[in-house]
C-alpha cells in the first residue's frame, strides 16, 4: 500500500475513533433507510453526462441515474454556495438565518449584511436524525461558518454530526489542498492558514481530495453498519468549483477543459463509495443516495445546459440543479425520467424525515413541503411557490450589469422582478425554458398577483445590504 494511502487510512482512524460513544449504540430494531446526500460545488445542470454533457463522460454518476431516477425540474435555494448550504441542511430559506451569499471574511460578511456563520439553533437535518438514533457524519465542504478570519465559528459536530472531515472551509478536522501542474516537482499549498481552524488537518493533492472524503466516509459507513445503526452521511466535494487541479496526467487545455478534467476525475472517485454501497446487499437495499449540485456553473467552464445563466443568477441556470435519486430497495423505478415534478433543496429536509419516520424538530416550521411520494418517483410538486433573493453583492455579474433582485416559480411560469417590483419578467417554462421570451406586458393581472406575493414574502424575511451594495445607478428600495 502506497505510503499516502496509508497515512490517510491513519488519518480517517483517528477521526472515526473520537466519535465512538456515539456510534456504539445499535439501532432500535427497526430498518431505518440510510441516507447519503452528495452535494457537488458549482456543477451546472448540464454537465453530467446522463443529462447530456458529451464533452466528458460521469460513468458512476450515470450509473446512478441508470439504475434510478432523473429529476430535470429540481431547484436549490439559491444560485450561490453558502445560502444553498444552509438551506438543503435545515428545510428552510437562508435568508432566515442572514446567510445570503457565500460567508467569507469577517468585515465582508458584515459589509453585505450577512451572519458570521449558521446559528447551531437552525433546525438542522443531522441533528434530528442523531436524535433518532442516526450515526451522521459530514465530509467535505461545509462553508457555513469557520474560514478565513472567522475563526470563532462552532465546530460541524455542533450541528448535530458525530463526525465532521472539511476543508478549509469549516472548523474541525480538515483536509488541506497541495497543487501541482505538469512538469513541477514540488507542489505548493494554498488556505496554509487555515490549519488553526481546527485540530487535526492533513495535506494532500487537491486533485485527490474528493477521494480523501470518501475514504474517510467508507469506515463511518461500515462502522455504523456494523453496528446495526442507520446512518446519515454529507459527501460535499470541493469539486469542482474553480481553480481547477486534475491530475498532472489528466491535466487539459483551457478553462473548460480543465473542468471537465475535474469532473470525471471527482466521478471516479465518488465511485468508490457507490460501489461500497452497491456491493453491499444490506446496504443497497436500504440505502437512498442523492447526488446534485449546490448552484450553477461558473461561466465558461460548466454548462447549464438550456438553461439561461450561471452561478449567482437567479435566471434557470443559476438555480435549477441536477438531482439524480438512487435506491433500489426504496425506489420502485429504474431508469426513470421525472420532468414535471417541480420542488426544491428546502423539500428534501422534512421529505427525509418522515421517509426516516423521524419527528420534526419541536417549534420549527419548514420553508419546504413533505413529498416522499415525489422521491420515490411516483410524481407530484410543491405547492407553495419557490422563492428566491440574489445574493446582496451580486446586483451585477458575469456580463449582466442589472441583474434582477428577486425570483420565484409558480406553476409553469416563472417570474423576476427588481426589489420594488419594477422591471418584471414573466417566463413560460413549459415553452420557453431558456427565458427567452419576457411574456409581461401580454399577462399585467398574473405580473400583479406575483409581484404582491414575491415582495411579500420578501420583506417577511430578515435583510441584508443588497440594496445598498446595488449599482449607484439604480434606485432600489429594500
Amino acid at each position: 500500500m502506497a505510503a499516502k494511502q496509508i497515512l490517510l487510512n491513519l488519518f480517517t482512524v483517528a477521526v472515526i475513533v473520537a466519535a465512538m460513544p456515539q456510534l456504539a449504540a445499535a439501532a432500535d430494531g427497526r430498518a431505518k433507510p440510510n441516507i447519503v446526500l452528495v452535494f457537488i460545488d458549482d456543477m451546472g445542470w448540464g454537465d453530467f453526462s446522463c443529462f447530456g454533457n458529451r464533452a466528458a463522460r460521469t460513468p458512476q454518476i450515470d450509473r446512478l441515474a441508470g439504475e434510478g431516477i432523473r429529476f430535470e425540474q429540481f431547484y436549490v435555494n439559491s444560485p450561490i454556495c453558502s445560502p444553498s448550504r444552509t438551506a438543503i441542511s435545515t428545510g428552510q430559506y437562508p435568508q432566515r438565518w442572514r446567510i445570503t451569499s457565500y460567508l467569507a471574511a469577517r468585515a465582508k460578511n458584515e459589509q453585505r449584511g450577512m451572519a458570521q456563520w449558521l446559528d447551531p439553533k437552525a433546525p438542522m437535518l443531522a441533528r434530528s436524525l442523531q436524535q433518532a438514533g442516526y450515526a451522521t457524519g459530514h465530509f467535505g465542504k461545509w462553508h457555513m461558518g469557520g474560514q478565513r478570519d472567522v475563526d470563532d465559528a462552532p465546530p460541524i459536530t455542533n450541528y448535530g454530526f458525530d463526525v465532521s472531515l472539511t476543508n478549509f472551509e469549516g472548523m474541525g478536522s480538515k483536509l488541506l489542498p497541495l497543487v501541482l501542474k505538469p512538469g513541477q516537482k514540488k507542489p505548493g499549498r494554498i488556505w496554509g492558514d487555515a490549519e488553526r481552524l481546527g485540530k487535526g488537518y492533513r495535506w494532500m493533492l487537491r486533485s485527490e481530495i474528493t477521494g480523501g472524503f470518501v475514504d474517510a466516509a467508507i469506515p463511518f459507513i461500515e462502522q455504523a453498519r456494523d453496528a446495526n445503526q442507520p446512518f446519515y452521511v454529507n459527501i460535499w466535494p470541493d469539486d469542482v468549483h474553480s481553480s481547477f487541479w486534475p491530475p498532472v496526467d489528466k491535466w487539459a487545455d483551457g478553462k473548460r477543459g480543465l473542468y471537465h478534467s475535474v469532473l470525471q476525475e471527482m466521478d471516479s472517485q465518488l465511485g468508490r463509495l457507490f460501489d461500497l454501497i452497491r456491493n453491499d446487499e444490506t446496504l443497497r437495499d436500504n440505502t437512498l443516495v442523492l447526488v446534485c449540485s449546490d448552484n450553477g456553473p461558473e461561466r465558461g467552464a460548466g454548462s447549464a445546459g438550456p438553461f439561461r445563466g450561471f452561478k449567482t443568477h437567479l435566471y434557470e441556470g443559476g438555480v435549477r440543479s441536477s438531482l439524480v435519486a438512487w435506491g433500489p430497495g426504496l425506489i420502485a423505478k429504474k431508469n426513470h425520467v421525472d420532468r414535471k415534478s417541480v420542488f426544491s433543496a428546502i423539500d428534501l429536509v422534512p421529505t427525509l424525515l418522515d421517509l426516516t419516520g423521524t419527528p420534526h424538530p419541536g417549534g420549527a416550521t419548514f420553508d419546504g413541503e413533505s413529498l416522499p411520494k415525489t422521491l420515490l418517483g411516483q410524481g407530484g410538486s410543491r405547492e407553495a411557490p419557490i422563492f428566491f433573493r440574489r445574493p446582496p453583492d451580486r446586483d451585477s455579474y458575469y456580463g449582466d450589469n442589472d441583474l434582477p433582485d428577486l425570483a420565484m416559480r409558480q406553476g409553469k411560469w416563472k417570474f423576476l422582478c427588481e426589489y420594488d417590483g419594477s422591471e418584471p419578467e414573466l417566463y413560460d417554462l413549459q415553452t420557453d425554458r431558456g427565458e427567452k421570451n419576457n411574456m409581461a406586458d401580454e399577462h399585467a393581472e398574473l405580473v400583479g398577483k406575483l409581484t404582491k406575493s414575491l415582495i411579500a414574502w420578501h420583506q417577511s424575511m430578515p435583510k441584508d445590504k443588497g440594496a445598498a451594495l446595488a449599482l449607484p445607478s439604480k434606485a432600489k428600495t429594500n
